[in-house]
């Protein structure tokens, strides 16, 4: 199997990755509309290029504790998935690595249940672990969680 390219990014202080294939853009996500109703993880709606694009704080959906107001800038990482643009908010992208699929290890037992169906499993890089985020699940919530409809 070839090397595939993926997109690192850091939340909370872990470093994951994103298949490069489904990243579209990394933007500033700035002139967010918050949507009434929507559950807390969905930051707002935004316009990108003539896009309508929700946003998604990937903290809220990886039950992590939210930005320090005193940080740098958020990013996002530009996503389409079944036809619809979503940016998912993240604490910084770093950089593109390519990565052979069969370094790619199984993710731990014990990984919290929100984590769990998300991440397909996790590589050895010098500087620590990446993990890999399945994109689809991660923002439609996996298997009805997150505030999706179940």
């Amino acid at each position: 199997m070839s090397a595939r390219d993926y997109v690192t990014l850091r939340v909370g202080g872990h470093l994951f990755g994103l298949d490069a294939l489904v990243v579209h853009d990394v933007f500033y996500p700035r002139n967010i509309t918050p949507v009434p109703l929507a559950p807390p993880e969905i930051i707002g709606v935004l316009n990108l290029r003539g896009r309508i694009v929700t946003a998604v704080c990937a903290r809220a959906r990886l039950a992590m504790k939210p930005r320090d107001p005193a940080a740098r800038p958020a990013k996002a990482v530009g996503l389409e998935l079944g036809g619809d643009h979503y940016g998912l908010v993240v604490d910084e992208v770093e950089s593109v690595v390519k990565l052979d699929p069969v370094d790619l290890i199984p993710p731990p037992d014990n990984l919290p249940v929100r984590w769990a169906e998300i991440i397909p499993g996790v590589f050895r890089l010098p500087e620590g672990l990446l993990v890999v985020l399945d994109a689809s699940k991660l923002i439609t919530g996996g298997a009805g969680h997150y505030g999706a409809a179940a």
